[in-house]
């Protein structure tokens, strides 16, 4: 899925070169509740990985290390080589962060709150100034650079904070619930900009979300619950282990349908909307499903695993190890 060009801003990804960031055995605890519990991720560089799972899972704790705003207490963490403890500020140089909650000053203009990060980033005036260029015109800010951030539409600010997190050219861009509060069409356009900079910057993104529609946007989905991984790949690899594809009959006579699928070799399970009969490649046994059936008012569909499958299957088996 990764479709990186090479550009100048790539070019220094080379074979050999740490990971983006390698999240080794963590833990990190609040008193007597342990959030995360010996969790191990990591993302070579110009990928986009997603972390999903419900409330009080652990995505924001882990997401705190990562970003040097808490420590964690045991494990590694490391940002392009760099360990949050043993060195926080070099780490942090290689970090862009985009906060759930919005931060921008709401006074200042568009192009005012970015010369501010700018400064706080130590960056010369004509590298600042190029930046910002830059990064307004790739993130289509151009005609709002004079504007109030208090003008802006939630989308438009969320991309701001998108361009601030970049500025100082970090090579981990992470996103706490980026779109949490946007419409669908904002929604939508701060995933093409994320896409955009993973493609043409070779920028490595790790996001939270609560979506399963965002989650595949991700070269990499970490599903957590209770601070620990419970199923973690692509999402094709990840829907694909459920082997639930099936071919859904929905008729007038749900019994009569059912005895001739079974005398024609086929195992139907009733679910909601008819029966379901399970095959790895259904496309291919929709005829022989219609062969073997003589009921009135007959429709069929092919229907594939989703991420929310996934995300239920991947929460039932855990109830299931529950004692």
């Amino acid at each position: 899925m990764n479709r990186q060009v090479r550009t100048r801003e790539t070019a220094a990804f080379e074979t050999g070169e740490p990971a983006a960031f390698d999240v080794t055995g963590l833990v990190v605890r609040y008193g007597k509740v342990t959030a995360v519990q010996g969790v191990s991720v990591s993302s070579p560089p110009g990928r986009i990985t997603a972390l999903l799972g419900p409330n009080g899972a652990g995505k924001s704790s882990l997401l705190g290390v990562l970003s040097t705003a808490a420590r964690p207490d045991a494990g590694t963490v490391r940002i392009f080589g760099y360990e949050v403890r043993e060195a926080p500020m070099e780490a942090r140089r290689r970090l862009g962060l985009v906060f759930q909650e919005r931060t921008l000053d709401k006074e200042l203009s568009v192009e005012r709150n970015l010369w501010f990060h700018a400064r706080l980033f130590g960056m010369k005036r004509a590298d600042a100034r190029a930046r910002i260029d830059r990064m307004l015109c790739l993130l289509d800010l151009e005609d709002r650079r004079r504007q109030p951030v208090e003008e802006l539409s939630g989308g438009l600010a969320r991309r701001v904070e998108i361009a601030r997190a970049l500025l100082h050219r970090p090579g981990l861009l992470i996103l706490d619930e980026p779109t949490n509060g946007l419409d669908p069409t904002a929604r939508s356009a701060v995933w093409a900009d994320l896409l955009r900079l993973r493609d043409e910057l070779g920028v490595t993104v790790l996001y939270s979300t609560h979506y399963m529609d965002e989650a595949e946007f991700a070269d990499e989905i970490v599903i957590l619950r209770r601070g620990r991984v419970v199923r973690q790949g692509s999402a094709v690899r990840l829907k694909g282990s459920l082997e639930s594809s099936r071919i859904v009959v929905a008729c007038a006579d749900g019994e009569a349908a059912a005895r001739q699928l079974r005398a024609a070799g086929f195992d139907p399970l009733a679910e909601p909307g008819g029966l379901a009969v399970h095959c790895t490649d259904p496309e291919s046994r929709v005829a022989d499903v219609v062969r073997a059936l003589d009921v009135p008012a007959l429709t069929l569909s092919v229907r594939h695993p989703s991420m929310n499958d996934v995300y239920l299957a991947a929460a039932g088996e855990e109830r299931a190890m529950v004692p």
